[in-house]
């Protein structure tokens, strides 16, 4: 009976060890909600390089945002980043925000380089810890996330678009013109 017993206390003290440890990770981990289009964009914070100010999702409340999440290595980012900039001349004008966050863990001395060679005028931000690619649950780069006024997210690609291309800018001007 005692060796039962044994048995029954070490079952009990490994099912209490799994429930803390099930636990201590249900408490320790980010707030994450499935990211899909209807759903909110979720919230994140960036260092702008034009400033040096952190600044969040919240900065850009009531505007449709392209959400851009990029890295200075990737070569399709580079790709697109041209059709980025055309964009940004055309729609910017009307209310569209292009928003491109580097997740590069190099320090933003790489990413103006970067940004200076391709002359970039819309807004670059820097998340050095990666942590939006985690926040939008991104399969690689480039990721791009078109977020309506009201802060959802209605459209998602994945790898390099030509931003400036007719489809895309009719796109555009529809969620611009029906918020």
């Amino acid at each position: 009976m005692s060796s039962s017993r044994g048995q029954w206390i070490a079952v009990g003290i490994i099912v209490a060890i799994l429930l803390g440890a099930l636990t201590a990770g249900v408490l320790l981990q980010e707030d994450v909600a499935r990211v899909a289009v209807g759903t909110d964009a979720p919230d994140f914070e960036a260092v702008d390089l034009a400033t040096g100010e952190v600044v969040s999702l919240a900065e850009y409340e009531g505007d449709v945002m392209l959400l851009n999440l990029w890295a200075t290595w990737c070569a399709p980012c580079r790709t697109e980043m041209p059709s980025m900039e055309r964009l940004h001349k055309e729609l910017g004008p009307l209310g569209l925000r292009v928003v491109a966050v580097s997740v590069d863990a190099a320090g933003p001395e790489d990413v103006e380089t970067f940004v200076n060679e391709l002359g970039l005028t819309f807004d670059i931000l820097h998340d050095q810890s990666q942590r939006i690619e985690r926040r939008y649950q991104t399969t690689g780069l480039p990721e791009s996330f078109v977020i309506n006024r009201k802060g959802e997210i209605v459209h998602w690609e994945i790898g390099p678009v030509e931003w400036d291309a007719p489809p895309q800018i009719a796109r555009l001007r529809r969620i611009l013109t029906s918020d």
